[in-house]
């Protein structure tokens, strides 16, 4: 069997490629199409649609995060793979093909995977509170030996002010060893790096044309390695990177309309899910807002439709014309406008927000912070501070990396709504001529076109 090596390029578009002659050149002698996502577009939901060939309202991953009524919680970048509903795409394979191997590399919703490799991003969260970089790696043994050819799992360049490409380039020298010394039938691998300054500057900034040529140079020793292997190469995104610059506090709306509520501690106000009538969990241009009650539903869908930036408002039946309409889903679905995002913040009075507002805190933030990719650039002593707070991990010592600003007006990339250009949309490129399409791949599509390289289906 033909090994099959699928690379997420996260934020890959045609606008992008431009500057990637190396990635293009997968497309030379296969093809190249537009590629349809999801509803939201953002990373957990496209990624579980393209491994189970399954919309959001099947598979149930309605974004990158939601609200867990049966736990009362808001958890974002959970992990666990039975999470995902669905028959996988190697699980099919395996079926079909007893003895297909399988790697992921990065791919969402790694634990508890049933490939036979598996890497994800997995800090070391210490007794005395502090967190240390690494990574999740099945079968055990093998994280000494990619920790031992490539260092520690570079976590602060996955995420955060200092993201950069040096969590790309980790990843890709684990691919590589991977398809080097365990030849699975299947690789998938992720690479970041078009995330972060796309987000920080927008896709048509210098920074981001930039951050395309780099990663193209990166790539590009994988993709020889997977030629020689006699590979096929397939290069998808999920979704593409737009210019906004209007942030929508949807969360604060509700506020100020007495439908969410608060509890203080310590001087710090938290939001209250169990208490609140109504509250949303913003995820980039799309948010899910939970009505405890539903004679509340029209009130609250007029004051979210009324917000500045706001696009659509949908009520379940809505949501079903999108194939999003799953329990885990808001009560109703809020789409930003093409040039604005939701904020997460609820506080009103600045002097009230809780600590972790200033931090990285992927699984605290009650919705999708992308303020977390800069150094507060109102704070001169930011990088001061972060350093000195380095120091102080270094010694064993308690510390807070109170970096990130709080005032969202420096994002200037967003994504989640679907796409309103083909140019800023995802893209698919495949080295191998068969099954090219006569025009768009819809994203429940990729899941049989992957079986069908690889003659499983």
């Amino acid at each position: 069997m033909k090994p099959l090596v699928v690379i997420d390029v996260v934020g890959l578009t045609p606008k992008a490629l431009r500057d990637m002659p190396k990635l293009s050149a997968v497309a030379r002698d296969g093809w190249q199409a537009e590629l349809g996502t999801v509803l939201p577009a953002v990373t957990c939901s496209a990624q579980s649609t393209f491994l189970t060939g399954l919309m959001p309202a099947q598979h149930g991953i309605v974004g990158n995060g939601w609200y867990f009524r049966e736990l009362g919680e808001i958890f974002l970048w959970r992990q666990h793979n039975r999470l995902v509903g669905g028959e996988k795409l190697w699980e099919t394979a395996r079926a079909a093909h007893p003895g297909y191997t399988s790697a992921n590399v990065c791919w969402w919703y790694a634990m508890g995977m049933s490939t036979d490799v598996t890497v994800t991003p997995r800090p070391i969260y210490h007794a005395d509170g502090r967190k240390s970089p690494d990574a999740y790696v099945r079968p055990p043994e093998l994280h000494d030996q990619l920790t031992g050819a490539l260092g520690e799992f570079p976590l602060f360049q996955y995420w955060g002010p200092t993201a950069s490409l040096k969590s790309s380039k980790w990843v890709i020298g684990a691919s590589r060893q991977i398809l080097r010394e365990k030849r699975p039938d299947l690789l998938l691998t992720y690479v970041p790096h078009l995330d972060y300054d796309l987000q920080r500057f927008g896709p048509d900034a210098p920074q981001a044309r930039q951050a395309a040529r780099e990663l193209d140079n990166a790539l590009a020793p994988l993709l020889d390695d997977a030629r020689n292997a006699g590979a096929t190469v397939v290069a998808l995104s999920e979704y593409g990177i737009t210019n906004v610059h209007r942030p929508v506090d949807i969360n604060r709306a509700l506020r100020r309309e007495g439908l969410l509520e608060v509890y203080t501690q310590a001087g710090m106000e938290y939001l209250d899910p169990w208490a609140s009538r109504a509250f949303a969990v913003a995820d980039h241009q799309v948010a899910h807002v939970y009505v405890r009650d539903s004679a509340d539903l029209e009130r609250v869908r007029s004051i979210v439709g009324e917000l500045t930036g706001v696009d659509e408002v949908l009520d379940r039946e809505a949501q079903g014309k999108y194939g999003i309409d799953h329990e885990r889903a808001g009560e109703l679905v809020a789409v930003a406008e093409p040039d604005s995002w939701f904020t997460y913040y609820y506080w009103l009075d600045d002097e009230r927000k809780p600590d972790f507002a200033r931090g990285v805190e992927i699984h605290r933030k009650p919705g999708y912070d992308p303020a977390e990719l800069f150094f507060d650039p109102e704070d001169k002593f930011a990088k001061a501070r972060a350093g000195l707070n380095l120091a102080k991990k270094f010694a064993g010592l308690r510390y807070a990396m109170d970096v990130v600003p709080t005032d969202p007006r420096w994002v200037r990339g967003s994504h989640g709504r679907l796409p309103d250009s083909t140019e800023d949309g995802p893209v698919l490129l495949c080295s191998d001529p068969a099954f090219e399409p006569s025009g768009r791949v819809g994203a429940t599509d990729v899941h049989p076109l992957l079986l069908s390289l690889q003659g499983l289906k």
